[in-house]
């Protein structure tokens, strides 16, 4: 009995008597760890498990040039410790993929609620710093609101999907910049290859912390709301580069596009708030 109670405590979610993913008073004798039927408690563990080990892997590969996530001083050790482990970021990047079993987890998620945390956290003291997590998640529950369709393949043709969402984009860059809207086109430079990440992932991946933290300031206090601000963004990206990218083929400018050059952020910024809208039928919803 005590061996029991020793393996069912290992596994994931911890506290079983608490809801965690595997109850042993749920499983029938009919049910076995081979059974792959969709009404199996044991299939649905191992499902469970496998979305768990996929956030712990992206969670310690996140922001490791950042000293409050690397681990470098005691007081980044302290913070691994709170952020990435079972009961806090981990658990509720997979309580979002509960939430959202159509989608389930997306890898770079983690990359949208690490600023956030670390807002959060580096703004909170004392007793307030052990709320950091469920504000935390709060906020990246209502930032992906606006885009979650964006992860749903099944969605990918709709009016809400992301295919629709890149056929705007391209539709801003063609009214602010036909030229090189012209030449990105004719050579096959589609959208999808380089904006999908930038637009999915909030440019996250793009950028570091410091940048990403003044891009969603910008994000978020714009009225016009997130989504259509965020293409204005990526727009700019591409008109700061656009020297680089009428020069480039097809190679060049896939490469330069997903792997974006340190450029004058204010810039982009400025570049974005003065493009002009394109008519169009596309309306992007808003979190605010």
């Amino acid at each position: 009995m005590e061996e029991d109670e020793a393996s069912n405590s290992s596994m994931p979610g911890r506290d079983n008597e608490a809801g965690g993913l595997l109850c042993r008073r749920e499983i029938s004798n009919g049910d076995h760890p081979l059974c792959l039927g969709n009404g199996s408690i044991w299939n649905q563990y191992f499902k469970d498990a496998e979305i768990v080990e996929q956030i712990d892997r992206d969670l310690h590969r996140t922001h490791q040039d950042i000293k409050f996530f690397s681990g470098d001083s005691s007081f980044s050790r302290k913070n691994l410790v709170v952020a990435f482990n079972f009961l806090n970021l981990e658990h509720y990047l997979f309580q979002m993929a509960k939430l959202n079993p159509a989608i389930g987890y997306v890898q770079g998620m983690n990359e949208v609620l690490a600023p956030l945390y670390y807002v959060f956290r580096m703004n909170q003291e004392g007793e307030d710093a052990s709320e950091a997590e469920a504000d935390s998640f709060e906020c990246f529950v209502q930032l992906l609101s606006g885009s979650v369709d964006h992860f749903c393949q099944q969605l990918d043709n709709s009016s809400v999907g992301i295919h629709s969402t890149l056929l705007h984009f391209s539709e801003l860059l063609k009214a602010n910049d036909g030229e090189l809207w012209r030449h990105l086109d004719a050579s096959k430079m589609n959208p999808q290859f380089y904006a999908f990440r930038w637009i999915t992932l909030l440019l996250t991946q793009e950028f570091e912390l410091s940048s990403i933290m003044r891009i969603w300031d910008y994000l978020l206090s714009n009225p016009s709301g997130v989504q259509e601000v965020l293409l204005r963004v990526c727009c700019a990206m591409l008109l700061c580069v656009r020297h680089e990218l009428v020069c480039g083929d097809f190679i060049s400018n896939l490469k330069l596009l997903q792997h974006y050059p340190e450029v004058d952020l204010e810039h982009v910024l400025d570049v974005a708030s003065h493009l002009k809208t394109p008519v169009s039928s596309y309306q992007p919803y808003s979190i605010i």
